[in-house]
Parts: C-alpha cells; structure tokens; sequence
C-alpha cells in the first residue's frame, strides 16, 4: 500500500491500543479488578476472575464496555479510584508523539475518536498530556453509539467535517476498522502493536504497522510505502 499524505486532509486516531500501551487497561481489568473484586466479597481470585471475565464479555461491543459509571455500580467497587491505584502503567507508544507533530506540521486535521468513557479519558490525558496535538477529542459515549455499530460514523460526520475518501483511520481493533469500512474511510491503518507485552501479529484483512513511525516519509517527501 503506497499511502500519500498529500490525499489526505483527516487522521482519526483510537486511544487505547493505537496511541496508548494497553497494558494498562489489560491489567487493570484482568488482575487488579479481579484482585479487589475477590478482596471485598472474600472470594478465592480464581473465582472471582471466572465471574468477571463472563461478565465483562457479556458488555463487548456496546458503550456499557467503557463506561466506568457501569461498572462501578454492577461491581460496587469504586473503578476510577481503582484506575488510579495503577496509572503508573499509563503509556504512550514510541513514536506517537512524533506522528502528532508531522501531522500537525502538515497542517493535518487530527481528531481523537475513542470508546473510552470520559472519566477515563480525563485521567489519561491528564497522565499523558497528548490532548493539545488534537484538533478535537470524541468519545463515543457523547454519540451515544459505539465505534463497532457503523451508525457510528454517520453521527460522527454530523459531529465533525471530514470527507471519508481523504480520511485515515489508525485502530488496534479489526472490528472498529471494518465498521468504519463499510461507511467508506478509504485509509485504514491497522495497529499490530497495541501492547507492549504482547507479540504483534499483522492483520490478514487490512494494512498493519508496529509503529506510527512506518507512516512519517522520509524529510522532504509526502509518500510511504507499507506492506
């Protein structure tokens, strides 16, 4: 795939697993909830893990996902103060900061499309401090509509201009890139990198990178070749 930044006027970038190591949110949700789950109710972690695991899948593909006011109230444990027991594990990818600042000097409209819930937003961006390279910040809970409905995109047309066939995509999630697919997004970047404890594996369906650094051309030139 030869992409050329001089076809393209909008970035749309995830959070979590594209911009941000989800290391963070992976342990958070699979040891540390698990860990204070079984602590409160006097539970062996194993079990408690078995229920969370099945409840948690329960919610994948809708808002209820993200949504820590959810899951504090299913779970009775406070999740934001949780979160902030293990923000240390907070990241941001190599080379991200980098791509905000080529986009930016190329005068790139660069928004923030994310899932995550606002209060994980604001902690995140608060630890991370990435919120002014953005053009603007959208969290799907604001559109009412997760990324993985295609109804998504519509409500995000109407939030802010962008023309889909000059447009870029950058997602960890194959299901996100594909909904945004079907509304017409013509660059999809596919993030194999989404943390930096798992083994990246390249997507069958759409063009992957390890780093956003892949998409920076060399000084002087607007285009890149991707494999």
């Amino acid at each position: 795939m030869k992409l050329n930044w001089n076809d393209i006027d909008t970035v749309l970038l995830d959070m979590d697993g594209t911009l941000l190591d989800r290391h963070f949110d992976d342990h958070f949700w699979l040891e540390h909830v698990p860990k204070r789950y079984a602590a409160k109710h006097r539970l062996p972690l194993d079990e408690a893990k078995s229920f969370l695991y099945s409840h948690f899948r329960s919610q994948e593909n809708t808002l209820n996902w993200t949504d820590l006011d959810y899951w504090t109230e299913q779970l009775g444990l406070d999740i934001p103060l949780l979160k902030q027991e293990v923000d240390h594990l907070i990241a941001v990818h190599p080379f991200v900061v980098e791509f905000l600042l080529y986009l930016k000097r190329h005068d790139k409209q660069i928004y923030l499309v994310t899932n995550a819930h606002s209060k994980t937003l604001a902690l995140k961006l608060n630890k991370t401090r990435i919120g002014p390279y953005f053009t603007g910040i959208i969290s799907a809970h604001e559109l009412g509509l997760p990324k993985e409905d295609v109804a998504f995109w519509t409500a995000l047309h109407h939030r802010i201009p962008y023309r889909p066939e000059r447009t870029l995509l950058g997602e960890d999630s194959e299901t996100n890139l594909s909904t945004a697919q079907c509304y017409g997004i013509k660059y999809l970047i596919y993030v194999s990198r989404f943390s930096s404890t798992v083994k990246p594996e390249a997507s069958v369906s759409y063009t992957s990178i390890h780093y956003f650094s892949q998409l920076i051309p060399p000084e002087g030139e607007h285009e890149v070749t991707l494999t």
